[in-house]
C-alpha cells in the first residue's frame, strides 16, 4: 500500500551557501563544427574577457553538455583549456543504467567517464514524453552514473500549469524516487523544469519558481543532504533570470537561449557577478 506524503511547506529562505553553476545543452541542435566552435568561442571568452573580475571559473561551476558523438572530442578542448578550466563539467545528455552488455545503441555511463565525462543529464521531459522514462529508470541511470564517479543532473518539474503546493509535491515524487537510489554521500544536482514552461516563450514565474523550489529544498529528503543537492531551475531560462531568482536556486539551465557563445557567457557573467 502507497504511504501519504505529508503536505509541503515552504519554509523561509536562506542564504545561498552552495557554489553556483550554470551550464547549457545543445541537445540535437548542433552539427560536430558547430559545437567545437561553440566550446571554442567559450573558452576563449572565459579565458580573455576582462569582465567580471574574478575570472567566472573561480567562483562557479559551468556545465557543457554536447550530443553523444562529439562528447569526447569537447573533453579533449576542455581539458586542454588554460586553467582553471577543470570547472567547466562536460557532459552527457542521457546514458544506460548498466554499465555494459548488450544494449545495441545504448550508451555505458563506465564509457562517458573514461572519455572525460563528469555530469551526466537525466529525466529530461522530453526523455520520459518520447522515450517512455520512468521516476523508476531515472533513478537507475542516477545510481549507475555515480558508481561511475560522475554527477547526475536529473530534471524534474510537474506536467501541467497549477498551484505552487501541487507542482512541489509532484516534484518531489521524482526527487524522492533519484534521492532514494544513490548514496546518501553523492552529490546531485536538480534541474527544475516546469514540463508546461520547457520551449515557452518566457520563463515560469518568479514567485512560482521560488516557491517550489523552496519547498522542495526544505524537504526531508533534500535538507538532509545539505552541501550535495544543489537546484538549478531550466524552461526557457535565458539572460536576466537569474537575478531574479537569486537567494533561491544555485544556477541555471540554459536551453536555446544560450545557443550562440556571446548569449551563454553573458549568462555565466550574470550568475557569477551575483557574488
Amino acid at each position: 500500500m502507497a504511504t501519504h506524503q505529508p503536505k509541503l511547506e515552504a519554509p523561509a529562505a536562506t542564504p545561498a551557501t552552495r557554489r553556483r553553476l550554470v551550464g547549457v545543452s545543445t541537445k540535437m541542435y548542433f552539427s560536430a563544427a558547430r559545437t567545437a566552435s561553440f566550446v571554442s568561442s567559450i573558452l576563449t571568452l572565459l579565458a580573455t574577457s576582462p569582465s567580471p573580475s574574478p575570472n567566472p571559473l573561480e567562483t562557479i561551476d559551468i556545465f557543457i553538455i554536447p550530443d553523444h558523438i562529439t562528447l569526447a572530442s569537447v573533453a579533449r578542448q576542455v581539458s586542454a583549456a588554460p586553467s582553471p578550466a577543470d570547472r567547466v563539467l562536460v557532459g552527457a545528455q542521457d546514458c544506460h543504467s548498466a554499465l555494459s552488455g548488450a544494449f545495441t545503441g545504448a550508451v555505458s555511463p563506465a564509457v562517458l567517464a573514461e572519455v572525460g565525462c563528469r555530469i551526466v543529464e537525466l529525466g529530461h521531459a522530453e526523455r520520459r514524453r518520447l522515450f517512455g522514462e520512468t521516476d523508476a529508470s531515472v533513478a537507475e541511470k542516477a545510481k549507475a552514473v555515480v558508481a561511475c564517479g560522475m554527477v547526475p543532473l536529473v530534471c524534474v518539474g510537474e506536467r501541467e500549469v497549477g498551484v505552487m503546493g501541487d507542482a512541489a509535491e509532484e516534484v518531489m515524487v521524482q526527487v524522492r524516487s533519484v534521492l532514494a537510489a544513490v548514496p546518501g554521500d553523492a552529490e546531485v544536482v536538480l534541474a527544475y523544469e516546469p514540463v508546461w514552461a520547457i520551449g515557452a516563450a518566457a520563463p515560469a514565474g518568479v514567485e512560482h519558481v521560488c516557491g517550489v523550489v523552496r519547498m522542495v529544498r526544505g524537504s526531508d529528503e533534500v535538507n538532509g543532504r545539505i552541501g550535495l543537492t544543489r537546484i538549478v531551475y531550466g524552461g526557457s531560462a535565458g539572460p536576466g533570470l537569474f537575478r531574479r531568482l537569486a537567494g533561491e536556486v544555485d544556477g541555471l539551465f540554459l536551453g536555446r537561449f544560450a545557443h550562440e557563445p556571446e548569449g551563454f557567457y553573458k549568462t555565466i557573467c550574470e550568475v557569477a557577478d551575483m557574488g
